[in-house]
């Protein structure tokens, strides 16, 4: 029996090690952004103003800490200059708009796909299929088309409402709910539960975990937003999210991009947190099924 679990003991030390390994390489990039947050802003000028001017065959000077404790840089973009402010704003205003729009459609959507049947449903899946595979390249030009002649082009609601109808969550949502049993439905029916009290009681408490894991990663879509806004508002720059407008605080040195980056990076950090024991189950659910 000794020699039998020893091998394993080995294996879970070797894997875990290198995953620890992995995960400090990940995080340096953060912790390293982290902390330069606290540098004043002269200080990271002066610090920036070397990118070019180093020898190409040594690594460039890493500081681990500040020659001053500073807060200048969040004073610097939270209240002198509220430029970063105001783009943060507005990506916490759609990310907020179309997760709630998605919490409503994605969900209905996958359990009518899932539970009822009726003329054009695999041909309705199988779009929602090719959707969930094309480049938003590909479905960009009648996007536009059809925003510009409903009249919401260059409109907040131009970036929100594509979004609440999104493929892959509810072709995993759907999936999910494939796998729930026939007979937890049948009980709740015999009970007298019709069709929108059986999908608010017992479905939606069953995908909880599902849901869970959907709207962290739905979080890290909305909150990455690029080319939708660049599409949508190119007439409306006063409307860009901070994930568009980031690249502009990195062109010259303002002294306060490490500042703005840990702005911009909390909000996913935390909603990662809030959501991890949704997304490890989740996964666990999904390989089970």
């Amino acid at each position: 029996m000794r020699g039998g679990v020893r091998p394993v003991k080995r294996r879970h030390i070797f894997s875990r090690t290198l995953l620890t390994l992995f995960a400090v390489v990940l995080l340096i990039p953060i912790v390293v952004t982290f902390l330069y947050s606290f540098f004043s802003i002269e200080e990271i000028r002066s610090y920036m103003a070397t990118r070019l001017n180093y020898d190409p065959s040594a690594w460039m000077a890493v500081r681990l800490r500040p020659m001053m404790f500073s807060l200048s840089q969040y004073y610097e973009i939270l209240i002198r200059d509220t430029t970063v402010l105001r783009m943060f704003v507005n990506s916490a205003m759609y990310t907020v708009l179309i997760l709630l729009g998605q919490a409503v459609v994605v969900p209905m959507t996958a359990y009518a796909l899932s539970r009822f049947e009726f003329r054009g449903r695999d041909a309705l899946f199988f779009l929602i299929l090719m959707l969930m595979l094309l480049p938003f390249q590909v479905t960009m030009v009648p996007n536009v088309l059809t925003l510009r002649q409903l009249g919401l082009l260059n409109t907040i609601w131009a970036v929100i409402l594509p979004m609440w109808f999104a493929p892959f969550y509810i072709f995993l949502l759907r999936q999910f709910m494939q796998g729930l049993p026939n007979e937890l439905m049948e009980a709740a029916q015999m009970d007298g539960a019709g069709t929108v009290r059986c999908y608010l009681n017992i479905v939606m408490p069953v995908c909880r975990p599902v849901i869970g894991a959907a709207i962290a990663l739905s979080f890290a879509d909305c909150w990455n937003l690029v080319e939708q806004p660049m599409t949508y508002l190119s007439q409306r720059m006063d409307l860009m999210p901070l994930s568009v407008m980031f690249n502009q605080l990195v062109q010259e040195s303002s002294g306060t991009e490490f500042a703005g980056a840990t702005l911009y990076i909390l909000p996913a950090f935390l909603i990662y947190l809030f959501f991890l024991e949704d997304i490890l189950t989740g996964i666990q659910l999904t390989e089970l099924k």
